[in-house]
């Protein structure tokens, strides 16, 4: 059973309502945005690649050969389970159950194509502002991950791991 999301502090970030679907106005904090960066890509057999489905300067979160996946249908295109805007803001398909909480707890939105494409998980995740935002945020990566692979990676062992 995934952790329950804490409630976020302060308003949404304003986003665009259609494609390309981003944030607005928000400038990422350089520190945290590399501790996403190396965080994100610390995890088993995943790849940093340049995105197949979003817009120059975003980073997919690419499944190597050979991982198995039990949700290839919540893949938008490729391996690519997740992509890192510049921003900090992510894309990512997480369990429709879990998306929804991550929405209501406000560190998402759902993806104006996910109902549409029958994709009720895929979303948005805000750009970290703290490194307890960051914690959170990651948590819902390795959410991520973890609906798509089956495995069972447990975000704090990869947080400690990626900064000792």
């Amino acid at each position: 059973m995934d952790k329950a999301l804490p409630a976020r502090a302060g308003p949404a970030p304003k986003t665009t309502h259609g494609m390309p679907h981003m944030q607005i106005g928000v400038e990422p904090d350089p520190e945290i945005l590399a501790e996403l960066f190396r965080r994100s890509f610390s995890l088993p057999d995943v790849e940093n690649r340049p995105t197949v489905i979003s817009l120059p300067g975003a980073r997919a979160l690419w499944l190597a050969e050979g991982v198995d996946l039990v949700r290839p249908e919540a893949i938008v295109a490729g391996r690519e389970f997740a992509h890192i805007h510049p921003d900090g803001s992510l894309h990512a398909s997480l369990h429709p159950s879990r998306a929804n909480e991550a929405v209501e707890t406000g560190w998402a939105e759902l993806h104006p194509i996910a109902i549409m494409s029958g994709n009720e998980g895929l979303v948005m995740l805000f750009t970290p502002q703290t490194m307890a935002e960051l914690a959170v945020i990651f948590q819902l990566i390795v959410d991520s991950y973890n609906f798509i692979t089956g495995r069972e990676v447990d975000a704090q062992e990869i947080s400690h791991s990626s900064t000792e």
